[in-house]
């Protein structure tokens, strides 16, 4: 399937339903969205499989659904660094930056070695990818001990003071996904989160105490109680 082909059949998708739902969720890309579901985005990359070349102009197009069918074709071994910058420049919505992270960049070790300095970047999308990375690895990334996790407390601990929409969602999200790895993990998680509390009691600031609560209701609850065997 060529370049043309591929945006024919995403065109022939649209869903302009779906598309206003989108933006109610925050989904307001520069880019157009055609609204096509996630499932049908899917279906059409199976007829693809992987393609990097055709990743790499999908990702350069003007719709957004062509962004997102790129994470899923281009191909992780043939990725270079200078693409990642690339497109984490051009991350313009949530869901272009999560798609990216569970589809293609939690499996390179390049994008792994990005994270502290993504989080250090201001701008929102970017930042939201280095916890969006994190988050995704929790889940995916079996092989990761937990002193890699460790290692990224002191990331989540600074940036839940960022008051941003989509950055304390993600710094929230890494912080649950880690605290829902394993025994050990949900503890320092939990701790973690009552330290981050303490910190929006001092500076008053929504973000740290809404990072910090809703954290503690998932991973204190009776469901990872039972599976940690407190």
């Amino acid at each position: 399937m060529n370049y043309e082909e591929v945006l024919e059949k995403l065109e022939k998708s649209k869903n302009p339903r779906n598309a206003d739902s989108m933006a109610r969720f925050g989904i307001r890309p520069k880019a157009k969205v055609y609204g096509v579901s996630m499932p049908a985005i899917r279906k059409i990359a199976k007829e693809i499989k992987k393609d990097h070349k055709l990743a790499l102009k999908l990702f350069d197009s003007k719709i957004h659904e062509a962004k997102i069918l790129a994470t899923i074709i281009a191909q992780k071994e043939k990725i270079t660094e200078k693409e990642i910058e690339c497109w984490i420049k051009k991350f313009d919505s949530w869901d272009i930056v999560d798609q990216c992270c569970m589809n293609l960049f939690s499996g390179i070790k390049i994008s792994r070695k990005k994270i502290k300095e993504w989080a250090e970047n201001e701008k929102e999308f970017i930042r939201r990818t280095a916890f969006s990375m994190i988050a995704v690895m929790a889940v995916k990334n079996k092989e990761m001990k937990d002193e890699d996790f460790l290692k990224f407390f002191s990331l989540i601990a600074k940036y839940a003071t960022d008051e941003r929409n989509f950055v304390k969602k993600a710094v929230n999200w890494a912080l649950r996904q880690i605290g829902k790895r394993n025994k050990r993990l949900n503890k320092e998680a939990i701790n973690l989160a009552r330290n981050i509390l303490e910190i929006g009691k001092n500076k008053d600031l929504k973000s740290v105490k809404w990072i910090a609560n809703n954290a503690l209701l998932e991973l204190t609850s009776e469901k990872y109680q039972k599976r940690f065997k407190y």
